[in-house]
């Protein structure tokens, strides 16, 4: 079949000089990045500017890398990003579930402003995005894999030279994929193999296709796997990896949740009783059900879950080292910025979870590494607080681009100072220590999370769980008493003793309350005032 493809929609009479050029989305000559104070991004190396490649993945937890804790896996291939760029240790998602923060990454907006704010949502391009604004100044834009942003005709990728992505999750094995043919129709197709390697097949064709037509020509090449979403079907090469019995159990595996809300007691992500025969691949041996057997219910089902879910991660280890040694091979490794992340955190068996959705760190945490030799230290590593909003606004101020002038809704702050090393003292000592969060899909079919918003400081977390709805697509219309939780997560690093009513604590509390009002009002959201609060514009 002929490679699916969108329109370029550049003129004939564009020369690659004129699409390497320095320009803003607006033509005029780039301003300093967001937050950076300089154009360190323009050059790039030998004066052209950076090609990306976008790596996201889905549900993949920072602590299933082992360059960030080695405790439960080995990933060479993604530790080598982190080894040869830098590692971001505080990066945060604002929205913990697929749609909301890919639509947030893309955008650098927050769930509220670009209406995706569940997975029943679609992105409709109230606002634009990243790809649109470097495929206009001159990109060769692609995005292979899973999109899960709508999929109807006005949730397609726009801004890409090229995209061909999965029907709804994606299957693990022989995956349908459409795109748009030559004569501007969608089309479907099934694309035999294993997912991650042919998504990876597709981004690489694309890049020797790419460099065959215009070598000189920047790239921006968005890779998103599937993997390693539920329900976990490994590829038969890594059967042997991670046997059973052999993954450690996190510490909180058996944790009462005694200290925490009825809404967080009342989801449905244990570890125990919420993974179906689907998950695990093979029914409950009946000496296990009840009660009474909770304890080795809990440890059978986790090393049944862990081995699947860390087996589909060493897939796209294999696919990263296929990347970089791509790249090496052509000679792009220097001037091109690799981009490693997840779209949020994921439970693995902490506090006795999986999925995400809820506000604890391990749900919370984003992975990133970015490897990018002509700019970024080997070895560095950002303890700075960031959140997925920031992401678009240092992909464009890295482009040589001002992202409030090229982006105007995006919301986010440019990360390029800290991971380039032009920060100084002063700018990481007034960089922001607080984070805003809200998860919208309230009491969902599945999981049951509860609708909530809070802050997280470098030392604090306040949660308010308001227990409504609000309309947002998938959420229920059950309304609940409100209820707070906050932890230190300093002194209380798991999160396992709620502080909200503890009288000790309520100088901390009523600063962190007022602190939250004060980052509602700054990214635009309101509190909840009862059911009467006006709604956001869900996307459709």
């Amino acid at each position: 079949m002929e490679p699916m493809k969108t329109p370029h929609h550049s003129s004939d009479a564009e020369t690659t000089a004129d699409r390497n050029a320095p320009i803003s989305a607006g033509g005029a000559t780039p301003q300093a990045g967001t937050g950076s104070g300089a154009t360190s991004g323009v050059d790039g190396h030998d004066g052209a500017r950076p090609n990306i490649v976008f790596i996201l993945t889905d549900d993949h937890a920072a602590h299933a890398i082992s360059a960030y804790s080695g405790r439960v896996n080995s990933t060479p291939n993604l530790d080598r990003i982190a080894a040869q760029g830098a590692r971001l240790d505080s990066l945060y998602c604002t929205n913990s579930i697929c749609t909301p923060s890919r639509a947030t990454i893309l955008s650098g907006t927050y769930s509220h402003i670009n209406g995706a704010a569940t997975i029943y949502s679609g992105f409709d391009y109230r606002v634009r995005t990243f790809p649109q604004v470097l495929h206009e100044c001159g990109y060769r834009t692609a995005l292979f894999g899973k999109w899960h942003l709508g999929h109807e005709a006005h949730n397609d990728p726009q801004g890409f030279d090229e995209w061909r992505i999965y029907r709804g999750q994606g299957e693990y094995n022989d995956p349908v994929m459409y795109g748009i043919d030559p004569a501007g129709e969608r089309v479907d197709e099934v694309v035999p193999g294993y997912a991650t390697d042919t998504v990876t097949d597709l981004a690489l064709d694309w890049l020797d296709r790419t460099q065959d037509e215009d070598p000189d020509a920047p790239f921006c090449l968005l890779l998103h796997h599937k993997a390693p979403h539920r329900n976990w079907i490994p590829h038969p090469r890594h059967a042997d990896l991670y046997p059973l019995d052999s993954i450690p159990e996190p510490d909180t595996l058996f944790d009462d949740h005694s200290g925490m809300s009825r809404a967080v007691r009342d989801v449905r992500m244990s570890i125990a009783d919420d993974l179906t025969e689907n998950d695990l691949k093979q029914p409950m041996p009946p000496e296990l059900e009840g009660e009474e057997h909770r304890e080795a219910r809990t440890r059978r089902n986790y090393q049944l879950y862990m081995r699947d879910y860390l087996q589909t991660i060493q897939a796209i280890d294999d696919s990263t080292g296929r990347v970089l040694a791509d790249l090496e091979s052509r000679g792009l490794a220097e001037n091109t910025i690799v981009v490693y992340t997840s779209d949020q955190g994921f439970f693995l068996g902490d506090h006795g979870w999986f999925d995400k959705r809820l506000m604890f760190d391990q749900s919370l945490q984003m992975p990133m590494m970015v490897r990018w030799p002509a700019q970024i230290a080997a070895g560095s590593v950002v303890e700075e607080l960031a959140t997925n909003v920031d992401l678009a606004a240092t992909l464009l101020d890295a482009c040589g681009l001002d992202p409030d002038e090229s982006l105007p809704d995006q919301q986010g702050r440019s990360l390029l100072p800290l991971l380039d090393g032009t920060a100084d003292d002063a700018t990481r000592g007034a960089w922001p220590d607080a984070m805003y969060y809200r998860y919208w899909e309230h009491e969902d079919p599945s999981h049951r999370a509860p609708a909530h918003y809070g802050i997280r400081t470098s030392t604090h977390k306040l949660i308010h769980y308001y227990g409504d709805g609000m309309g947002a697509p998938g959420s229920s219309d059950a309304i609940r008493e409100p209820e707070w939780e906050m932890y230190d997560v300093v002194a209380d690093p798991a999160e396992l003793t709620n502080i909200a009513d503890d009288p000790g604590h309520a100088v901390t509390r009523a600063d962190l309350e007022k602190r939250l009002a004060q980052l509602q009002a700054e990214v635009g959201d309101r509190p909840y005032e009862g059911p009467q609060t006006p709604r956001p514009q869900w996307g459709r």
